[in-house]
């Protein structure tokens, strides 16, 4: 068994793009999901960011997590590095997390940085609508990614009203 867990709460739930071993739901405590990042290179750029989600304190958030053989951490992290840390926005830090099978384990997970100039702390849900409608970064646009996320929590039946909103509205645009 390997001791190498990641922890996904946007995209790493439906793209992680890395080997692995294992998958299972999973819930952090102390941090929440929240689309609080603007987005300079994957789902928007630094003249019309995006919003991306990022690991916020305080809550709990429910998620994926990913079990690494000990042979392909060295090039998971470097993966993850390179797709999480391209303008620092997010800290790297190990948590303890509860998988749905009642284990506990040390999981990586990518926490936002509140002192980094792409931290959007909360904002309203119309502004949200606003920047992420239009925004297209190297990863592909932004509405496809919030949609996305959306109905892959909704698979997993994680309620999250807000994002359940958005997606819908954003459904809406993206089909006139």
């Amino acid at each position: 068994m390997s001791d190498f867990w990641v922890f996904g709460y946007g995209s790493l739930m439906w793209n992680p793009g890395f080997d692995h071993l294992h998958a299972e739901p999973a819930l952090l405590h102390g941090a929440h999901r929240s689309l609080c990042v603007y987005s300079w290179v994957h789902r928007g750029t630094e003249a019309r960011p995006g919003l991306v989600f990022g690991l916020d304190n305080g809550g709990t958030c429910r998620g994926m997590a990913y079990q690494v053989a000990t042979e392909n951490w060295p090039t998971t992290l470097e993966y993850l590095r390179a797709r999480e840390q391209t303008t620092m926005v997010y800290k790297e830090h190990w948590h303890n997390i509860s998988l749905d099978s009642g284990r506990k384990v040390e999981a990586l997970v990518y926490m936002v940085d509140h002192g980094h100039p792409q931290y959007a702390g909360a904002l309203p849900l119309e502004k949200q609508l606003e920047i992420v409608n239009g925004a297209v970064g190297k990863s592909g646009p932004n509405p496809e990614y919030v949609i996305n996320t959306a109905a892959h929590l909704d698979e997993m039946q994680i309620t999250d009203t807000g994002l359940t909103w958005l997606a819908e509205q954003l459904k809406t645009v993206t089909e006139r």
